[in-house]
């Protein structure tokens, strides 16, 4: 030891002394002083992987400190500092005595924690400060044994560079164990994470939403929830976009609500609402993914998104490309019950349905301060569909169960159609001083123009008739709304808002048919289908939430709604309108946490469904000539009272379940039904819709999630449901009632090599209620119940396997849809008037490949670099 230490060491052994023995006498114990000896300092420097400096990271000691209040010790921060530009930092005046943790952290890296000293340790015994074991002071010579070591401090210490790992290197390992954790079941709603869903890589967010826990989507993209059509949001609001014009790759997740409180939109009936929650980043410096695939049916996606954050502004950005190519078949058995002779009509039918959609997604948060967020964001898509279809229907006729005479005819049909859609949105949300006391506001604006043609030609025997039909139309919708919440006492919570959705709809749709002898097209006037449609609802809600320590916690709600309706027909004139005043709907949620483990919750609410625009739309649609449909201008919203019991257990950790058991009560149920009309010379059977008397069901649904090990995961969904549709006041006596139950399998598991295999699966029981018909473009009509008839049952597996590459920045996936071409759907209805028999299958078995890759990289000075000549080998992150 030279003569500095000898002397560095007798001028702290001096003052140890001094000070110890003064703070005795004032204490009037003896003791020692700790928080005397601020003599020590510690420095180093902050950098990142590439080993450059980091700025304005924050920077604290954190250490054990006597509290004059309580006698005792507590643990404080005994100092800190920010970086500066390069990442340095100094800390001094700083007590030698015993070990501290230091602590270093900025937005975009990962919080990094290490333990540090001096060299000294506390006096032993421990106690507190000014008494040694035994209370008292602690004897001896520095170095002997009482003072811990002194001798070997070193009070000026270099910590030397400390790298800070980025968040998104660090989250690696978390985005690893979570892959296989796709679903988080909570008391009001499941959450299903698609960005992890291999099967629906490359699809659209009907194979994203097949897969969701209590939801269904059929073969032409009619969504249901517990066998009822759900109100669709994006971003938690409604869209005019339908599942097929949402690329499977832009889902976050999935968000299903199955009883809604007064704080939603009323909208949805006998369902819940599903939430679609798009991807948006706010992290530090930059990332984003570009994507790629094709599948065996000849059709291709791609597409890519980019992310980048610095100080106050956030900027995101996606576009997408994908082309389908559809082909299915189905077959139509009916016996007439009606005319003399009987007749007896098969139909078969073969398709072909090309489909091509661009879209485009960007937005810009500004961050104006630490209270105050503004987001501006707008999507504009625009898509293109060619089908053919082959129809061979034959006609028998009957005397007896014998067939008598049998004649054979064919339509061919070809249709082009294009959408455009448009959206726009602006958000402000502005944080109070008091904690949980927020205010949000928010317009919403969507437009789709559809325009499209098809002709259609009838071959009969001896002669040939050809038909042209020509539509546009489109929609407007603004939404506006507001939202305050302030919270009450430690535990209360109050929850008021405001909103008005106006929407626009016009159809201008013409059918032509051709004369056989001068082939000059003329028009047909009682096939015109031109329509107006506007409606308005507006509504305010109230909710107020209270928890107690006993674990109870409850949840009162009112909403109001009013809503408008207006239909015209511009050809005739006819105006159909609706005025309802305000309706109430409450909703009460009541919560018991019995422990860590268990919580059970009651829930009520109450609900509307009002009619959607095609089934108000009084026109026939004559694409399926056995079955024509026409809306009803003069359908009323049904009303639907909602009870639903809850039961949540997490049994341990990676293993939990959910249990439902639900009861839906609805007035004025929108139902399908048949009916006998003459057009021209020929009696006709037509499909519309009435709102019969009421209906009721209910059921239990049980959702559990099993890791069995880090490496498999089993997430099961089974829904068993009793419906009544009473339509007597359609047709005497009519009244059904099914049972249904269903159950889906989703099956994960990791294998070596950074593989992972997915196995998802769903049976549905015959059900009390028949999908639309019509193809995608009359998708919106949505599902119906049906008092005459039910939806055959079906099932179908889906797989995915998916490799990793590249230390996880890239995976590579090949799935195949539908593996044992089980998904036909089909339907039974029997009424005055037939039988019908009949099934369809669209696209079994196809195979998609798509490739991806992730990149990224954490920059607080992305935007204000000034030498972009520095290495930044190594420095790409997955996203």
């Amino acid at each position: 030891m030279n003569f500095k230490s000898y002397l560095l060491l007798a001028t702290i052994t001096l003052s140890t002394f001094l000070l110890s023995y003064s703070q005795g006498g004032r204490q009037g114990q003896g003791g020692w002083n700790r928080e005397a000896m601020n003599i020590g300092r510690l420095y180093g420097k902050v950098v990142d992987d590439a080993g450059k400096g980091i700025g304005y990271a924050s920077v604290q000691l954190i250490g054990m400190k006597f509290d004059p209040k309580t006698k005792s010790r507590t643990e404080a921060v005994l100092a800190g500092q920010i970086t500066k530009e390069n990442g340095d930092f100094d800390l001094t005046k700083l007590p030698v005595m015993g070990e501290f943790t230091l602590k270093i952290s900025v937005l975009g890296y990962a919080t990094t924690e290490q333990k540090v000293d001096f060299g000294l340790k506390r006096p032993q015994g421990g106690g507190k400060p000014g008494a040694a074991a035994g209370g008292q002071r602690p004897t001896g010579r520095p170095g002997s044994g009482g003072w811990g070591g002194m001798s070997g401090g070193n009070f000026d210490k270099d910590l030397g560079n400390i790298k800070l790992a980025s968040k998104t290197t660090t989250l690696d390992e978390v985005v690893i164990e979570s892959e296989a954790t796709l679903v988080k079941l909570e008391l009001d709603k499941k959450i299903f994470k698609v960005d992890q869903n291999s099967v629906a890589v490359g699809g659209t967010a009907e194979d994203a939403l097949r897969n969701v826990p209590s939801l269904s989507v059929d073969i032409d993209g009619n969504l249901t929830l517990r066998n009822a059509a759900p109100q669709l949001f994006v971003d938690g609001r409604p869209t005019t976009l339908t599942l097929d014009q949402i690329a499977s790759d832009e889902i976050e997740s999935v968000e299903v609500i199955t009883n809604p409180s007064a704080k939603y939109d009323a909208s949805g009936g006998q369902a819940g609402i599903v939430n679609i929650v798009l991807k948006k980043e706010r992290k530090i410096g930059y990332n984003g993914s570009i994507r790629a695939g094709i599948d065996t049916r000849g059709g291709f996606n791609g597409g890519g998104n980019i992310n980048a954050r610095e100080g106050k502004v956030n900027v995101f950005l996606s576009a997408n490309l994908n082309q389908r190519v559809s082909k299915g078949e189905g077959e139509t058995d009916r016996f007439n019950l009606i005319g003399a002779p009987l007749t007896n009509v098969l139909q078969d039918t073969e398709n072909e349905f090309t489909g091509t959609f661009t879209s485009f997604r960007g937005g810009i948060d500004i961050f104006l301060d630490n209270r105050n967020t503004l987001t501006f964001s707008g999507s504009f898509t625009r898509g293109s569909f060619d089908s053919f279809n082959n129809i061979d229907i034959t006609n028998d006729t009957l005397s007896g169960e014998t067939v008598v005479a049998s004649g054979l005819n064919q339509r061919l049909s070809n249709s082009e159609r294009m959408f455009r859609n448009m959206g726009g949105s602006v958000l402000f949300k502005h944080l109070f001083p008091k904690k949980g006391r927020e205010w949000t506001a928010d317009v919403n604006i969507n437009e789709v123009r559809t325009e499209g043609i098809g002709g259609f030609t009838n071959i009969f025997p001896g002669f040939t008739s050809v038909e042209e039909q020509e539509n546009d139309g489109g929609s407007r919708f603004f939404t506006v709304q507001t939202d305050y919440v302030e919270p009450i006492g430690k535990t209360g919570k109050m929850e008021v808002g405001v909103r008005a959705a106006l929407r626009d709809y016009d159809s201008q749709n013409a059918s032509y048919l051709f004369d056989r002898d001068s082939g000059e097209r003329f028009r047909v006037p009682n096939f015109a289908d031109e329509y107006q449609f506007q409606d308005a609802v507006y509504a305010g809600y109230a909710t107020f939430s209270q928890q107690f320590t006993s674990g109870w916690s409850y949840q009162l709600g009112l909403r109001a709604e009013s809503s408008q309706y207006t239909g015209e027909l511009p050809e005739t004139g006819d105006v159909f309108e609706n005025d309802f005043p305000f309706s109430f709907f409450p909703s009460l949620f009541l919560t018991k946490e019995i422990n860590k483990q268990d919580n059970i919750q009651l829930s009520y609410s109450r609900r509307i469904n009002r009619p959607s625009f095609f089934r108000l739309l009084p026109f026939t649609d004559f694409s399926d000539s056995l079955n024509l449909r026409r809306g009803n201008p003069d359908l009323l919203p049904e009303f639907t009272n909602s009870l639903e019991l809850t039961y949540q257990n997490i049994i341990t950790k990676g293993h939990d379940f959910l249990l439902s058991v639900y009861y839906k009560q609805a007035n004025n149920l929108i139902t399908n039904y048949q009916f006998l009309e003459t057009i021209g010379d020929r009696e006709v059977i037509m499909t519309s819709y009435a709102n019969s008397n009421n209906s009721e069901a209910y059921g239990t649904e049980f959702t559990m999630r099993n890791t069995f090990s880090p490496q498999v995961e089993l997430t099961t969904n089974v829904n068993l449901y009793q419906s009544r549709v009473d339509a007597s006041n359609v047709e005497d006596g009519l009244i059904n009632e099914q049972f249904t139950w269903f159950f889906k399998e989703n099956l994960v598991i990791k294998l070596p090599a950074q593989f992972r295999l997915q196995i998802t699966g769903e049976y549905q029981s015959p059900a009390a209620f028949i999908p639309s018909s019509g193809g995608r473009r009359f998708q919106w009509r949505g599902v119906s119940n049906t008092a005459q008839g039910f939806r055959k049952e079906y099932w179908f597996v889906d797989a995915a396997l998916r490799k990793d590459l590249f230390k996880r920045k890239a995976s590579l996936t090949v799935s195949i849809r539908d593996i044992f071409r089980s998904r036909r759907t089909g339907t039974y209805t029997e009424s005055e008037f037939f039988i019908q028999d009949s099934w369809r299958i669209r696209n079994p078995q196809v195979v998609r490949v798509n490739f991806s890759y992730r990149f990224g990289k954490p920059d607080i000075s992305l935007f204000k670099r000034k030498n972009n000549n520095f290495n930044t080998n190594g420095s790409d992150m997955m996203n």
